[in-house]
């Protein structure tokens, strides 16, 4: 019995699924607007109180950098409240001590928030952080973020507006050129943050606050239900829920907060598992809430897709096994229909990308191999998503892992960077890809071979990119040596109310 028929109809199907995200990224495309955009508003005379929350977690490397970045926002001290939410169990603490100390001398209200555990992670954090909290706002940044001095004054004024509940900024990546991997992930990110979010600003629709660098009217939050740990995407499922229950939110491309993306692949992989897991629950958790409220039709089209992004991943992977083997074993589907998938599933997404690069004034040359390497990686990571999805579809939340921050330490005091997961099914869709190359080039199959090489050179990537990671870390002290270290370190240290 010939395969023929079930490889075609296989290859058909899967295509015309990862068509819809492509007609999705079209259509992002053409709504994209990037131009010059004023103030939010007029400088408010008496300024609204505002609360820092800075959220960290063993975050010796950067801790410092945070706090005295805060410390340094031009903003009415008799307005500034700046609470430094520490879970840490390492040195840490004392970094985090001495650091407000000093903002305290200096005649700043700031102060350390210690919890008994680590009940509900970031979200429980958040929330116990609030409940102490003075401001009328309130403001995050992520540990390794470093806020300009300006971002408040330039943010806050948005809230005369009383129907405003959540102000966003933009993300910008401190290492973007620092290698090809660096630059790959910062243009990921930048498709989500020039376009996306603009995108959806622009025409009404539902957007999220990325976890950091936004700000809270306190109101939203506890309208809305308040920070909850049942999803690993806290800030995605405050930002649904807020907008359900009527709060509008602005995001603001031009005011931006710059940041690091991560260095290691095992970092990466466990900060995107955490999001595409995250996403997934969250659309478990909120789906028949969107699907009944009071919304225009378009709106609710465009949050389904926006939280169901995540399982084009197994599609993908559906796809790499599919596409060696379709031009080699005389799978009959029609030249035309094959353009129009490519037009649509792979050309979207070359042309979503660089839009977002040009609008950003990225050269011709870096975007080349920016956008390459940004698809690569993409593809790469799709069997390790895949697993984040099929993880988010199953009953209990899961462990919010950190994602270990470089920053500007030196190498000693960095933390043992995290295991990129053994790359066995990598290797062997590499090795897959490999066999559908030669077997493409025997058959003189040209218009097939850039497909194949990108899907090899991205497995191929990761393959190395974990491979190097491990045999870079064989030297590097244990877990249970560093916990060793650390209770050295924290013996008899205290803490500040």
């Amino acid at each position: 019995m010939s395969l023929e028929p079930l490889v075609s109809g296989l290859y058909l199907a899967t295509l015309s699924a990862l068509g819809l995200f492509g007609l999705h990224r079209v259509w992002m495309i053409v709504l994209f607007r990037w131009r010059e955009r004023g103030e939010l508003g007029a400088p408010f005379t008496t300024w609204p109180a505002v609360t820092v929350q800075l959220p960290l977690y063993d975050e010796r490397t950067v801790a410092a950098r945070l706090v005295r970045a805060v410390g340094a926002l031009d903003y009415p001290r008799d307005r500034l409240e700046i609470q430094v939410l520490d879970d840490s169990n390492d040195e840490t603490r004392a970094i985090v001590d001495a650091e407000v100390r000093e903002l305290c001398r200096r005649g700043l209200d700031a102060k350390v928030v210690r919890r008994s555990g680590r009940a509900g992670f970031k979200a429980g954090a958040l929330a116990h952080g609030q409940a102490l909290a003075c401001g009328e706002l309130v403001a995050v940044f992520d540990a390794d973020f470093v806020p300009r001095p300006d971002f408040l004054r330039r943010l806050v004024p948005a809230f005369r507006d009383k129907r405003i509940g959540m102000v966003q900024a933009r993300w910008e990546h401190k290492n973007r050129d620092e290698n090809l991997f660096t630059r790959a992930q910062a243009t990921l990110l930048d498709g989500h943050f020039v376009i996306e979010n603009t995108v959806r600003f622009d025409h009404g629709l539902f957007f999220n606050f990325n976890g950091t660098a936004g700000i809270w009217r306190r109101a939203a939050i506890e309208s809305a239900g308040g920070w909850q740990h049942d999803t690993l995407t806290e800030d995605l499922d405050l930002s649904y829920r807020a907008q359900l229950a009527g709060w509008r939110f602005v995001y603001a491309p031009h005011v931006t907060a710059p940041a690091e993306v991560p260095v290691e692949l095992g970092a990466f992989q466990s900060q995107q598992h955490r999001w595409a897991k995250g996403s997934v629950q969250v659309a478990r958790k909120l789906g028949r809430r969107i699907a009944r409220a009071r919304l225009p039709l378009r709106i609710k089209l465009e949050a389904f897709a926006h939280l169901a992004r995540n399982t084009g991943h197994p599609l993908v992977v559906l796809l790499a096994l599919l596409l060696p083997i379709v031009p080699t074993e005389g799978a009959h589907v029609s030249t035309g229909w094959n353009l129009a998938a490519f037009i649509v599933t792979t050309l979207s997404v070359i042309v979503f990308y660089d839009r977002g690069q040009r609008a950003l004034g990225r050269s011709l040359r870096a975007r080349l191999f920016d956008v390459t390497a940004a698809m690569a990686l993409g593809i790469g990571m799709c069997i390790a998503q895949t697993r984040a999805v099929l993880s988010g579809l199953l009953q209990g939340t899961g462990e919010f892992v950190r994602t270990p921050k470089r920053g500007d330490a030196p190498a000693a005091a960095r933390y043992r960077a995290l295991l990129a997961s053994w790359p066995w099914l990598e290797l062997l869709f590499a090795a897959w890809f490999a066999w559908g190359l030669v077997r493409a080039l025997q058959a003189e199959l040209w218009g097939s071979l850039p497909f194949l090489a990108l899907f090899f050179a991205g497995f191929a990537w990761v393959v190395i990119l974990s491979l190097r990671e491990r045999a870079g870390l064989r030297d590097e002290p244990s877990p249970a040596e560093e916990r060793k270290e650390d209770a050295g370190v924290l013996a008899g240290e205290g803490s500040l109310g």
